[in-house]
């Protein structure tokens, strides 16, 4: 039998798998649009660049600082000779291990009658069937697990999330009080609200309500207490540290709530998901999902502790809880209904140990009595294995070659701008994949359609260029309103873009720039 760190190291090297082919099959697949060069995607790349390139930092943010993922890819960006979308690629896979980390850690610790491991890499492959159902390159469609694998996306809120699910519950499950683990929880929710607000939507808030109802039942009610003051404390701390970073961030977040526009939020959502439900894939993840949350419900009523309920009923209140607020609150991107995706596959997690049935005709049963033979067990667990490492062998050089596909149309935009040496100019959805693929960045000015500074998610200074001499657009270009009659001298066709070119001596003026 394997023990102790033996088996803890074949748990990650099956995860490291499943993270490949995860990988490799959303990146060959519609979706790589959002893992590559969809215009939000590309913020943690383009911050990162401009930190290494000792750039003056002047940026403008969204509600959501991406400190952790910006740590991570400058780490990257600092040891690994990749490209940018190398690098993309490789992100991804991390970002999936790091929540095979998270799922551990909520699986506790292995001991007589449990068996974390395994169940972790269950509740991991879950997740992973669901991130591979996703087949739309949108960014609205209801495919959530797939947003996991982009540095943007909330990715490390995601696993922030989890683990502060795993540390309160080893929180309930130590004797005595773990002063390590309350640091822990404290930290972990300190960084996580810093860098996204979001979080004490997804974890504060909801984990709150499920800890305050478990006191109330518990024999711990001082300890849950004890937890739930940690949690609200360290996001507050958060929200605070917020604070000084208050120049970067061009949004606070309250402009994405309004509460008089529910019905609209409801219709919104209830759209998405229905146009989900049309397609096959989205109809098996529909079921995936409602079958996590009839296991979570069950697990719930039947579980042996107050840390196994804690993770049972984080599996369907959570996800339940953020979507009645998402609602509530009136807004309308299904990004941030991502729980739904993430949190139900921990039910399986909750399995990790007996599960005792009650009922008015029934004595406590332990499952694991009702084991098959170890031999059987041990052989199919080898198979999967085998299967396993390789189908993640088999995925390297697909994920290579994603990250590697030719882009004829964005290499004509970014040779003819590098080859001009002048400043132009295109709007968000347009300019930011040119943009970050150019010598220099700054050679693409971020505009609306009126021609002012559009300072979102992108570095001020960009904005000390006064005038500019083209325009890049593509379909997704609203159409200009020049504050000029000047017309282009001549259009450049690259594909999907085109450059209108108003020749080296002309001047578009740039308007004051806004969020």
């Amino acid at each position: 039998m394997i023990r102790g760190w033996r088996r803890e190291a074949v748990g990650w090297l099956l995860a490291a798998a499943i993270a490949l082919i995860v990988a490799g099959t959303v990146a060959s697949s519609a979706r790589s649009l959002m893992l590559f060069d969809d215009g939000d995607s590309l913020v943690v790349a383009l911050l990162s660049r401009s930190v290494l390139e000792g750039d003056p930092l002047d940026w403008a943010m969204s509600s959501v600082l991406f400190l952790p993922e910006v740590a991570v890819f400058l780490g990257l960006q600092a040891i690994l000779p990749l490209d940018v979308d190398g690098l993309l690629a490789i992100s991804a896979v991390i970002n999936l291990l790091a929540l095979y980390g998270a799922i551990r850690l909520v699986a506790g610790r292995a001991r007589s009658g449990r068996t974390p491991v395994p169940w972790s890499l269950t509740a991991f492959a879950a997740f992973g069937a669901l991130a591979m159902t996703a087949s739309s390159p949108s960014r609205d469609s209801f495919e959530l697990a797939s947003l996991q694998l982009t540095t943007t996306y909330y990715s490390a809120t995601v696993v922030a999330v989890v683990l502060t699910i795993g540390l309160v519950r080893r929180m309930l499950d130590a004797a005595p009080f773990s002063v390590a683990l309350a640091v822990a929880l404290g930290a972990v929710a300190t960084l996580s609200t810093l860098s996204n607000p979001l979080y004490a939507a997804w974890a504060t808030v909801p984990l709150g309500v499920i800890l305050a109802l478990l006191a109330w039942r518990s024999p711990l009610r001082s300890r849950t207490v004890g937890v739930a003051v940690i949690l609200v404390g360290g996001s507050a701390l958060g929200m605070l540290a917020r604070i000084p970073l208050s120049a970067w961030i061009a949004n606070t977040g309250a402009g994405y709530a309004d509460p008089a526009r529910w019905r609209e939020s409801l219709l919104s959502y209830g759209g998405v998901m229905v146009e989900r439900l049309q397609t096959p894939p989205g109809l098996v993840a529909a079921l995936i999902v409602m079958a996590l949350v009839v296991v979570a419900a069950i697990r719930t009523r039947n579980a042996g502790d107050a840390g196994e309920r804690l993770v049972a009923a984080s599996s369907w209140a959570v996800p339940l809880l953020v979507g009645v607020g998402a609602i509530a609150l009136g807004t309308h991107a299904a990004r941030y209904l991502q729980p739904v995706a993430f949190v139900p596959v921990l039910a399986l997690v909750a399995l990790s140990g007996p599960l005792h049935l009650r009922g008015p005709h029934l004595h406590r049963l332990r499952l694991h009595r009702l084991r098959p033979s170890s031999g059987l067990v041990h052989a199919t667990a080898a198979v999967a294995a085998v299967l396993l490492l390789v189908g993640g062998s088999l995925s390297v050089p697909r994920l290579a070659a994603a990250a590697h596909r030719t882009d004829d149309d964005l290499a004509c935009v970014t040779d003819w701008v590098d080859a001009s040496g002048r400043t132009g100019a295109g709007q968000f959805w347009t300019v930011r994949l040119p943009k970050l693929h150019l010598t220099d960045p700054s050679r693409l000015v971020q505009v609306d359609h009126q021609l002012h500074g559009y300072a979102w998610l992108v570095n001020r200074t960009d904005f000390t260029a006064d005038h500019v001499t083209f325009l890049v657009e593509d379909a997704q270009t609203v159409p200009w309103e020049l504050p000029t009659t000047a017309e282009p001298q001549r259009t450049i066709d690259c594909g999907r873009y085109t450059i209108l070119d108003f020749g080296g001596d002309a001047s578009l003026p740039i308007g004051p720039a806004h969020s």
